[in-house]
Protein backbone atom coordinates (compact mmCIF):
# COMPACT_ATOMS: atom_id res chain seq x y z
CA UNK A 1 0.00 0.00 0.00
CA UNK A 2 1.44 3.36 -0.99
CA UNK A 3 0.40 6.70 0.41
CA UNK A 4 1.51 10.30 0.06
CA UNK A 5 4.13 10.67 2.77
CA UNK A 6 4.84 14.36 2.01
CA UNK A 7 1.78 15.34 4.02
CA UNK A 8 3.14 13.67 7.13
CA UNK A 9 6.82 14.54 6.80
CA UNK A 10 8.36 15.60 10.11
CA UNK A 11 10.21 18.91 10.29
CA UNK A 12 12.19 18.95 13.53
CA UNK A 13 9.63 18.55 16.35
CA UNK A 14 6.74 19.99 14.34
CA UNK A 15 5.42 18.87 11.00
CA UNK A 16 4.74 20.40 7.62
CA UNK A 17 1.25 21.61 6.91
CA UNK A 18 1.27 21.10 3.13
CA UNK A 19 2.27 24.28 1.36
CA UNK A 20 2.22 26.44 4.50
CA UNK A 21 5.55 25.75 6.19
CA UNK A 22 6.43 24.03 9.46
CA UNK A 23 3.43 24.22 11.78
CA UNK A 24 2.56 21.74 14.50
CA UNK A 25 -0.54 21.22 16.59
CA UNK A 26 0.57 23.63 19.29
CA UNK A 27 0.97 26.55 16.89
CA UNK A 28 -2.21 25.58 15.11
CA UNK A 29 -4.19 25.53 18.36
CA UNK A 30 -2.81 28.90 19.36
CA UNK A 31 -3.75 30.38 16.00
CA UNK A 32 -7.25 28.92 16.01
CA UNK A 33 -7.67 29.98 19.61
CA UNK A 34 -7.58 33.60 18.57
CA UNK A 35 -10.91 32.93 16.92
CA UNK A 36 -12.92 34.69 14.26
CA UNK A 37 -13.11 34.16 10.54
CA UNK A 38 -12.44 31.23 8.30
CA UNK A 39 -8.65 31.65 8.33
CA UNK A 40 -6.13 32.04 11.11
CA UNK A 41 -2.48 33.00 11.32
CA UNK A 42 0.28 30.92 12.86
CA UNK A 43 4.04 31.23 13.08
CA UNK A 44 6.22 28.68 11.32
CA UNK A 45 9.41 27.32 12.88
CA UNK A 46 11.47 29.69 10.73
CA UNK A 47 9.62 32.67 12.23
CA UNK A 48 7.53 33.36 9.15
CA UNK A 49 3.86 34.25 9.56
CA UNK A 50 1.56 32.03 7.51
CA UNK A 51 -2.19 31.93 6.97
CA UNK A 52 -3.86 28.66 7.93
CA UNK A 53 -7.18 27.88 6.29
CA UNK A 54 -9.37 25.00 7.41
CA UNK A 55 -8.26 21.94 5.45
CA UNK A 56 -9.41 21.85 1.85
CA UNK A 57 -9.94 18.15 1.35
CA UNK A 58 -13.34 18.28 -0.27
CA UNK A 59 -15.47 18.77 2.85
CA UNK A 60 -17.95 20.89 0.91
CA UNK A 61 -19.22 17.80 -0.87
CA UNK A 62 -19.74 16.05 2.51
CA UNK A 63 -22.24 18.53 3.92
CA UNK A 64 -25.25 16.68 2.50
CA UNK A 65 -24.22 13.45 4.22
CA UNK A 66 -25.13 14.96 7.58
CA UNK A 67 -28.78 15.48 6.65
CA UNK A 68 -30.88 13.98 9.41
CA UNK A 69 -27.96 13.70 11.82
CA UNK A 70 -28.32 17.18 13.31
CA UNK A 71 -28.28 16.97 17.07
CA UNK A 72 -28.09 19.34 20.01
CA UNK A 73 -27.32 16.53 22.45
CA UNK A 74 -23.89 16.75 24.04
CA UNK A 75 -21.68 13.93 22.76
CA UNK A 76 -20.57 11.34 25.33
CA UNK A 77 -17.29 12.19 27.00
CA UNK A 78 -14.77 9.44 27.71
CA UNK A 79 -11.29 8.93 29.06
CA UNK A 80 -8.53 9.76 26.60
CA UNK A 81 -6.92 6.39 27.35
CA UNK A 82 -3.24 5.81 28.09
CA UNK A 83 -1.94 6.26 24.53
CA UNK A 84 -2.73 9.92 23.75
CA UNK A 85 -0.05 12.49 23.00
CA UNK A 86 0.33 15.46 20.68
CA UNK A 87 1.65 13.68 17.58
CA UNK A 88 2.46 16.92 15.72
CA UNK A 89 0.69 15.61 12.64
CA UNK A 90 -1.62 18.10 10.96
CA UNK A 91 -2.85 15.98 8.05
CA UNK A 92 -5.91 14.28 6.59
CA UNK A 93 -4.38 10.95 5.48
CA UNK A 94 -3.05 9.26 8.60
CA UNK A 95 -2.39 5.77 7.23
CA UNK A 96 1.35 5.95 6.55
CA UNK A 97 2.45 2.32 6.02
CA UNK A 98 -0.42 0.63 7.88
CA UNK A 99 -2.32 -1.98 5.90
CA UNK A 100 -6.05 -2.41 6.28
CA UNK A 101 -9.46 -1.63 4.86
CA UNK A 102 -9.68 2.02 3.84
CA UNK A 103 -11.97 4.14 6.00
CA UNK A 104 -12.81 7.74 5.19
CA UNK A 105 -14.15 9.73 8.13
CA UNK A 106 -16.27 12.88 7.93
CA UNK A 107 -16.71 14.53 11.32
CA UNK A 108 -18.91 17.55 11.89
CA UNK A 109 -18.46 19.58 15.07
CA UNK A 110 -21.25 21.76 16.42
CA UNK A 111 -22.16 23.60 19.60
CA UNK A 112 -24.32 21.35 21.78
CA UNK A 113 -26.59 24.24 22.82
CA UNK A 114 -26.99 26.33 19.68
CA UNK A 115 -26.56 23.49 17.16
CA UNK A 116 -24.39 25.91 15.18
CA UNK A 117 -21.30 24.66 13.37
CA UNK A 118 -17.97 25.25 15.11
CA UNK A 119 -15.50 26.43 12.46
CA UNK A 120 -11.78 26.61 13.21
CA UNK A 121 -11.98 23.89 15.85
CA UNK A 122 -9.15 21.35 15.84
CA UNK A 123 -10.13 17.67 15.69
CA UNK A 124 -7.57 14.99 16.55
CA UNK A 125 -8.08 11.27 16.04
CA UNK A 126 -5.92 8.27 16.93
CA UNK A 127 -6.47 4.51 16.96
CA UNK A 128 -4.72 1.16 16.80
CA UNK A 129 -3.72 -0.69 13.63
CA UNK A 130 -5.02 -4.03 12.34
CA UNK A 131 -2.95 -5.91 14.91
CA UNK A 132 -4.04 -3.75 17.85
CA UNK A 133 -0.84 -1.66 18.08
CA UNK A 134 -0.66 2.08 18.80
CA UNK A 135 2.07 4.22 17.27
CA UNK A 136 4.28 5.87 19.83
CA UNK A 137 3.42 3.01 22.19
CA UNK A 138 4.02 -0.18 20.23
CA UNK A 139 5.78 -2.04 23.03
CA UNK A 140 3.24 -0.87 25.61
CA UNK A 141 0.23 -1.82 23.49
CA UNK A 142 1.61 -5.29 22.81
CA UNK A 143 2.48 -6.05 26.41
CA UNK A 144 6.06 -4.76 26.47
CA UNK A 145 5.27 -2.25 29.20
CA UNK A 146 2.23 -3.76 30.84
CA UNK A 147 -0.60 -6.12 30.07
CA UNK A 148 -1.01 -7.34 26.48
CA UNK A 149 -3.45 -5.22 24.55
CA UNK A 150 -5.31 -3.82 27.46
CA UNK A 151 -8.45 -1.78 27.86
CA UNK A 152 -8.03 1.97 27.92
CA UNK A 153 -10.46 3.41 30.40
CA UNK A 154 -11.22 0.03 31.93
CA UNK A 155 -9.76 -1.91 34.84
CA UNK A 156 -6.03 -2.47 34.38
CA UNK A 157 -5.33 -6.21 34.10
CA UNK A 158 -2.03 -5.92 35.91
CA UNK A 159 -2.07 -2.48 37.48
CA UNK A 160 1.47 -1.94 36.25
CA UNK A 161 2.89 0.94 34.25
CA UNK A 162 1.22 1.17 30.91
CA UNK A 163 -1.76 -0.89 31.97
CA UNK A 164 -4.84 0.78 30.50
CA UNK A 165 -6.88 2.64 33.05
CA UNK A 166 -3.87 2.94 35.34
CA UNK A 167 -0.96 5.35 35.55
CA UNK A 168 0.35 6.35 32.12
CA UNK A 169 3.82 4.90 31.44
CA UNK A 170 5.30 8.39 31.31
CA UNK A 171 3.85 9.49 34.62
CA UNK A 172 2.93 12.72 32.87
CA UNK A 173 0.36 14.91 34.58
CA UNK A 174 -3.18 14.87 33.34
CA UNK A 175 -4.94 17.79 31.76
CA UNK A 176 -7.92 19.04 29.78
CA UNK A 177 -10.96 16.81 29.45
CA UNK A 178 -8.99 13.59 29.27
CA UNK A 179 -10.71 11.94 32.21
CA UNK A 180 -7.74 12.36 34.55
CA UNK A 181 -5.22 10.30 32.59
CA UNK A 182 -1.97 12.00 31.69
CA UNK A 183 -0.58 12.38 28.21
CA UNK A 184 1.84 9.69 27.15
CA UNK A 185 5.47 10.50 26.55
CA UNK A 186 5.99 8.62 23.25
CA UNK A 187 7.98 5.42 23.63
CA UNK A 188 8.98 5.16 19.95
CA UNK A 189 9.16 7.40 16.88
CA UNK A 190 6.13 5.94 15.05
CA UNK A 191 3.18 8.25 14.37
CA UNK A 192 0.87 6.21 12.13
CA UNK A 193 -2.91 6.46 12.59
CA UNK A 194 -2.68 9.79 14.39
CA UNK A 195 -3.55 13.19 12.99
CA UNK A 196 -5.36 16.50 13.36
CA UNK A 197 -7.43 18.73 11.09
CA UNK A 198 -9.18 22.13 11.34
CA UNK A 199 -12.93 22.34 10.82
CA UNK A 200 -14.16 24.35 7.84
CA UNK A 201 -16.98 26.93 7.86
CA UNK A 202 -19.48 24.06 8.14
CA UNK A 203 -17.64 22.59 11.13
CA UNK A 204 -16.45 19.60 9.09
CA UNK A 205 -13.15 17.74 8.84
CA UNK A 206 -12.31 14.62 6.88
CA UNK A 207 -9.67 11.96 7.42
CA UNK A 208 -8.51 8.94 5.46
CA UNK A 209 -7.45 6.05 7.66
CA UNK A 210 -7.97 2.28 7.96
CA UNK A 211 -10.61 0.34 9.85
CA UNK A 212 -9.19 -0.07 13.37
CA UNK A 213 -8.25 -3.44 14.74
CA UNK A 214 -8.94 -4.58 18.28
CA UNK A 215 -7.14 -5.55 21.47
CA UNK A 216 -8.12 -7.43 24.61
CA UNK A 217 -10.81 -5.81 26.74
CA UNK A 218 -12.07 -3.26 24.19
CA UNK A 219 -14.37 -3.21 21.19
CA UNK A 220 -13.27 -1.65 17.90
CA UNK A 221 -13.00 2.12 18.34
CA UNK A 222 -11.39 5.39 17.29
CA UNK A 223 -10.40 8.08 19.80
CA UNK A 224 -11.34 11.69 19.02
CA UNK A 225 -10.52 14.96 20.74
CA UNK A 226 -11.96 18.38 19.90
CA UNK A 227 -10.06 21.56 20.77
CA UNK A 228 -11.95 24.88 20.79
CA UNK A 229 -10.17 28.15 21.57
CA UNK A 230 -7.00 26.25 22.45
CA UNK A 231 -8.79 24.10 25.07
CA UNK A 232 -9.62 20.41 25.10
CA UNK A 233 -13.38 20.66 24.84
CA UNK A 234 -14.48 17.10 24.06
CA UNK A 235 -12.75 13.74 24.36
CA UNK A 236 -14.81 10.88 22.99
CA UNK A 237 -14.71 7.69 20.93
CA UNK A 238 -16.21 6.57 17.63
CA UNK A 239 -17.63 3.06 17.15
CA UNK A 240 -18.76 0.79 14.31
CA UNK A 241 -21.76 -1.50 13.90
CA UNK A 242 -20.82 -5.08 14.83
CA UNK A 243 -22.06 -6.55 11.55
CA UNK A 244 -19.55 -4.35 9.74
CA UNK A 245 -16.81 -5.13 12.25
CA UNK A 246 -17.32 -8.84 11.60
CA UNK A 247 -17.19 -8.40 7.83
CA UNK A 248 -14.02 -6.29 7.88
CA UNK A 249 -12.16 -8.18 10.61
CA UNK A 250 -12.82 -11.47 8.83
CA UNK A 251 -10.44 -10.42 6.04
CA UNK A 252 -6.70 -9.91 5.98
CA UNK A 253 -4.72 -8.39 7.55
CA UNK A 254 -7.22 -8.42 10.42
CA UNK A 255 -7.94 -12.16 10.24
CA UNK A 256 -4.40 -12.91 11.38
CA UNK A 257 -5.28 -11.44 14.78
CA UNK A 258 -7.58 -14.00 16.40
CA UNK A 259 -9.34 -14.30 19.76
CA UNK A 260 -11.33 -11.08 19.90
CA UNK A 261 -12.96 -11.03 23.35
CA UNK A 262 -14.99 -7.80 23.57
CA UNK A 263 -17.82 -6.53 21.38
CA UNK A 264 -19.98 -3.40 21.49
CA UNK A 265 -22.57 -4.88 23.83
CA UNK A 266 -19.89 -5.89 26.32
CA UNK A 267 -17.67 -2.84 26.11
CA UNK A 268 -17.42 -0.62 29.19
CA UNK A 269 -17.34 2.61 27.15
CA UNK A 270 -19.63 1.94 24.18
CA UNK A 271 -22.74 4.08 23.76
CA UNK A 272 -25.08 4.05 20.74
CA UNK A 273 -24.43 7.79 20.28
CA UNK A 274 -20.83 6.93 19.37
CA UNK A 275 -21.80 4.87 16.32
CA UNK A 276 -20.64 6.14 12.96
CA UNK A 277 -23.13 6.24 10.10
CA UNK A 278 -21.26 4.02 7.64
CA UNK A 279 -21.76 3.40 3.93
CA UNK A 280 -19.70 1.59 1.31
CA UNK A 281 -17.18 3.84 -0.44
CA UNK A 282 -15.47 2.18 -3.40
CA UNK A 283 -13.06 -0.38 -2.00
CA UNK A 284 -13.62 0.86 1.54
CA UNK A 285 -16.14 2.64 3.73
CA UNK A 286 -17.22 6.17 4.61
CA UNK A 287 -18.12 6.94 8.22
CA UNK A 288 -20.01 10.08 9.20
CA UNK A 289 -20.77 11.48 12.65
CA UNK A 290 -21.74 14.77 14.30
CA UNK A 291 -19.92 15.62 17.52
CA UNK A 292 -21.71 18.13 19.76
CA UNK A 293 -19.22 19.91 21.99
CA UNK A 294 -19.73 22.29 24.91
CA UNK A 295 -17.20 25.15 24.58
CA UNK A 296 -18.57 27.09 27.56
CA UNK A 297 -18.49 23.91 29.67
CA UNK A 298 -21.87 24.34 31.34
CA UNK A 299 -22.80 20.69 30.78
CA UNK A 300 -25.40 21.22 28.05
Amino acid sequence: MEHDHDEGRRVSRRTALAGLGSIGLGALLAACGRGGGSTTTATASDGASVTVSPQATGTADLTGLFAGSNTCTLSPSTTQGPYYFDADKVRSDIREDREGSRLRLAIRVQDSESCQALPDAVVEIWHCDAAGHYSGAEALSTGGGGAPGGAPGGTPPSGGPGAPGGTPPSGAPGGGSGGGQGDLVPQDDKRYLRGAQVTDKNGIVSFTTIWPGWYSGRTVHIHAMVHVNDERTLTTQLMMDESLNSAVLGKQPYAAHTGRDTFNDGDSIYEPAMLLKITEDGDGHLGVITLAADPDKDGR
